[in-house]
């Protein structure tokens, strides 16, 4: 592909990409913590001997995109939580379609030669994880690629689940009565690969798991059953009080119709949730660990395939070579009980 040369911007101020924060000087303490932060991220780039360290692989954070300009609105609001959490680390936005940049764009953008490593914001396996990704890193001839695991399934995701549906008035104490009325029905996008299937109801599981309900998995598109066709199996169940957990990255279409459905509480997305910026770290520093980026032994797994396989380059590999995603033991397939 043609490089492209990134205009200079205000990313160009830190290496995270953002311009520095005025400082609130409200008190001599926040003065102090504010210090203490810019200087341990100072610190981190600097090895004991005094030497500059290499920066870090750049994170690619690989988003679908979508028409609904509060899906863009909610991934930049994530970016900036990721890069509090990380302030040295060069973190870039690239899309699968409809927003820009798209992926390719993104990183032609990165300079000759450099490291990246690619998070999908997606939930499961899928078309989008097994094929678009992986040809959008092979295409980048002049950057070293690492390709993530999705982000599902992970107990990270459960937490930002069970806090939406807490938000939206999910009672965390109810009598046995009402535990016995209640269930979830995890709302998502849907996939005609079998696979996707297996980490959204493995999702479903831990859910289940946490609240002590059961959690039915429904789907927008693609697969069944549909977010009513759910309702109505729970309600003939005797569960009348159902609630819709989003599972969905951010708004959009899917989202809001799988809500509408709801016949008692509908929980937002997971948005920007805290541990969603964690979890995104997560699947950044697991696969440098795994592709020998940093200190670790294997070579990640294509998508699909079992950790430890190695379809992909060694450590060291040419520019435009990538390695696959791993997985980790949350993705172990399980049912949900319903």
């Amino acid at each position: 592909m043609t490089a492209s040369n990134p205009s200079r911007d205000e990313s160009s101020f830190r290496p995270g990409g953002r311009p520095p924060r005025a400082v609130p000087l409200d008190s001599t303490a926040q003065l102090m913590n504010a210090i203490s932060s810019q200087l341990g991220s100072q610190l981190s780039l600097v090895s004991l001997n005094g030497a500059r360290r290499p920066a870090p692989p750049a994170l690619v954070l690989v988003g679908h995109g979508s028409r609904d300009p509060r899906a863009l609105s909610t991934v930049r609001t994530l970016i900036d939580r990721i890069r509090e959490l990380r302030p040295h680390l060069p973190v870039h936005l690239g899309h699968i379609e409809l927003n820009e940049p798209l992926l390719p764009d993104t990183l032609a953008a990165l300079a000759d030669d450099s490291r990246a490593v690619l998070v999908p914001l997606l939930l499961s396996r899928g078309y989008h994880v097994k094929q678009d990704i992986p040809d959008a890193a092979a295409a980048a001839t002049r950057v070293r690629t690492h390709l993530a695991a999705p982000l599902g399934p992970h107990p990270l995701l459960v937490e930002t689940l069970h806090a939406r549906l807490t938000e939206a008035g999910w009672r965390t104490r109810m009598s046995d009565p009402a535990r016995r009325a209640s269930a979830v029905v995890l709302a998502a996008a849907g996939s005609r690969d079998p696979e996707s299937a297996v980490d959204t109801r493995r999702v479903a599981q831990l859910l289940a798991e946490r609240l002590g309900v059961p959690v039915v998995p429904a789907y927008a598109s693609a697969a069944a059953p549909t977010v009513p066709a759910a309702v109505r199996a729970l309600a003939a169940r005797g569960r009348h009080r159902v609630a819709v957990a989003s599972y969905f990255t951010a708004p959009g279409r899917f989202a809001t119709a799988c809500a509408e459905a709801a016949p008692w509480i509908a929980a937002a997305p997971l948005g920007a949730h805290p541990a969603m910026a964690r979890l995104v770290l997560h699947r950044y520093d697991q696969t440098l660990a795994t592709t020998g980026s940093t200190p670790g032994s294997t070579t990640g797994s294509t998508p699909g395939s079992t950790p430890g396989s190695t379809p992909g380059s060694t450590p060291g590999s040419t520019p435009g070579s990538t390695t696959g995603p791993t997985t980790d033991p949350a993705s172990a397939p399980a049912l949900a009980t319903a």
